[in-house]
């Protein structure tokens, strides 16, 4: 008898696959190309956007009680720079009242004017909005400003000192600039997981390919020294300590996010995503209750000085 003919690979499930990968390849450029136009690598996704309004609640306490301390107040003008989906310029905007103004400045003008929406949707008509890129547009708008406030913005720009001294240029003689941004180092969980692991391997390693500083929250001090600000008045740091079965969620949507540039810098590939997700899944559901600390977000803030206003002792 003739040897057996070994079996023709399925022709359609070839084409299938072909088809799914150059799907992703091409989402995956799509993404690195926005990236690396507006800076922004997690991508401009619903679901991206709903992620940023989880975190935002989730560090609503620790800037309310970063404002309250430096004393945001009535009537104060406000510029929150990188102000995303808008829930930083709610709190400014509680805070310094009808007679007082926030703006703020994104250079996502979709997801700014849903802001601004919503904002005038809970009765916050001090409010306003302007799309605009801080590190290569014009000077910003309205300065000067009592409060210059930024979260989590130097994080996704690469020229940070000069971010930092154009926010700098926008406060009020008397006004404060403040600073919040991540320090990813803080991470951690109790039950030494396998795959938080390999999400810091995958997050951190696609967020520095693109330029990006994981632990510019540490270095914010630093930063205003460079910009030739010294020394900041003052420094906060903020943590959180979760279940790991609450804090999956946010976990797991970070990762997503990053999906498309991670394929597109070679750091990971749909296969090994999808395989992330299943084993997260799992380690999740077996130590639901093992303890996540989530990085940290460390604050500097500086006052300008006031030529107007004798310095203390002076006759």
């Amino acid at each position: 008898m003739p040897a057996a003919q070994p079996a023709a690979p399925p022709v359609a499930q070839t084409a299938a696959q072909t088809a799914a990968q150059k799907a992703a390849q091409t989402a995956a450029q799509k993404a690195a190309q926005t990236a690396a136009r507006d800076g922004y690598v997690l991508g401009h996704t619903q679901a991206e956007y709903d992620r940023l309004r989880d975190q935002a609640a989730g560090w609503e306490t620790a800037t309310a009680r970063l404002f309250d301390a430096l004393g945001v107040a009535p009537g104060d003008r406000c510029l929150d720079a990188g102000c995303g989906p808008g829930e930083t310029m709610r709190l400014l905007a509680r805070r310094v009242g009808p007679r007082g103004h926030v703006l703020g400045v994104d250079a996502d003008a979709g997801l700014g004017a849903r802001a601004l929406a919503m904002l005038r949707s809970l009765g916050h008509a001090q409010c306003d909005f302007a799309a605009a890129d801080l590190e290569h547009d014009a000077p910003l708008p309205g300065a000067p400003y009592d409060v210059v406030y930024a979260r989590l913005l130097l994080f996704h720009v690469q020229d940070r000192v000069a971010v930092v001294r154009r926010l700098w240029g926008a406060v009020a003689p008397g006004g404060c600039l403040v600073l919040q941004d991540y320090d990813l180092g803080g991470l951690h969980d109790d039950a030494d997981l396998e795959t938080l692991e390999e999400w810091k391997r995958v997050v951190f390693a696609t967020l520095v390919a693109a330029g990006r500083d994981v632990r510019i929250g540490h270095g914010l001090p630093a930063l205003l020294r460079r910009a030739g600000l010294g020394r900041p008045d003052g420094t906060d740091v903020a943590g959180r300590l979760e279940r790991l079965a609450d804090g999956a969620p946010m976990l797991s949507a970070v990762y997503r996010s990053l999906e498309p540039a991670a394929s597109a810098l070679g750091v990971a590939g749909p296969d090994q995503h999808r395989r992330w997700h299943e084993s997260f899944a799992a380690e999740t559901a077996q130590h639901a209750d093992a303890t996540l600390s989530w990085p940290l977000l460390c604050g500097v803030w500086r006052r300008k000085p006031d030529p107007s206003v004798p310095a203390p002792g002076a006759g």
